[in-house]
Formats: structure tokens, C-alpha cells, sequence
């Protein structure tokens, strides 16, 4: 963590997306923030070599805490447009995919600094500026 004072919000938006051509394949992850009146605030695009759809998924998540760890913020509602993603770290779907294992482990242990966090399925359409900056990555390797 840098010597810079905390960012204080209450509430903020972040939007993910992980991705991989072909599958496993080169692959990059995109986080987009935004405050309480849906500015963004924040933006990663960064090339995360070769990993599974999934995996990217979770990295892009994992990055998105990482960027956001010198705000002190209350809420965070997370969009992504991985349903699988989604709905196991709503813990509606178990983690059967050892190569995820560890991944969930790292986002559940993130999960438990803050008050509340929610995990949101978006359509691909709703999450264009993540989906962007995670495609930038994968051509700029």
C-alpha cells in the first residue's frame, strides 16, 4: 500500500471481465470503478499470460481488490458478465475446478475486509468498458 492518504466512498461500483483466447490461452483482465454518482474513478487493463476463461474471470475480480486497497470504502457491488463467476461466489455453485480453488479462496479473503459486497451477472452488452480494456491487454501482450 503506497503512503497516500485513503480514498474515502461509501459506496462503489465496479465492473470486471476476464478473458482468454482460446481456452487455456493468452489472456487479459479489465476493472473499471466508479463512485456514488457513476464516475469512473478508477481503471486496470493488464495482460495476465496464458490462463482459461475462468481463471481470468477470477483474476480480473482478485485485481479489483487490489486496485481499490487504498479506499475506505463501506459497500462495493461488483458486475460481471460470468455467470459461472457469479453464482460461485454467491455460493450458489460449488468450486469443483481445482485451478479456480485457490482463485475463490483469494476473493472470499478479500470479501471479508469490507461491510458488504455483492457479486451481479451483467450481459455482455452492460459490461463493454471492462470487456474493452480486458481485449486491449490481450493485444497489446
Amino acid at each position: 500500500m503506497s503512503n497516500k492518504a485513503k480514498i474515502k466512498h461509501q459506496k462503489i461500483k465496479i465492473y470486471t471481465d476476464g478473458g482468454a483466447r482460446g481456452n487455456p490461452g493468452p489472456a487479459g483482465i479489465g476493472v473499471v470503478v466508479y463512485d456514488e454518482k457513476d464516475d469512473i474513478i478508477d481503471t486496470k487493463s493488464e495482460y495476465i499470460g496464458e490462463t482459461t476463461n475462468n481463471q481470468a474471470e477470477y483474476k480480473a475480480v482478485i485485481a479489483a481488490f487490489e486496485l481499490i486497497g487504498n479506499y475506505e470504502v463501506n459497500e462495493i457491488n461488483f458486475f460481471l458478465d460470468s455467470e459461472l463467476v457469479v453464482k460461485q461466489l454467491n455460493r450458489e455453485y460449488k468450486v469443483k475446478n481445482k485451478g479456480l480453488s485457490p482463485l475463490f479462496v483469494k476473493v472470499y479473503n478479500s470479501i471479508l475486509k469490507y461491510k458488504k459486497v455483492t457479486f451481479t451477472h451483467v450481459r455482455r452488452e452492460f459490461n463493454k468498458e471492462a470487456d474493452k480494456l480486458a481485449n486491449i491487454a490481450m493485444d497489446n501482450k
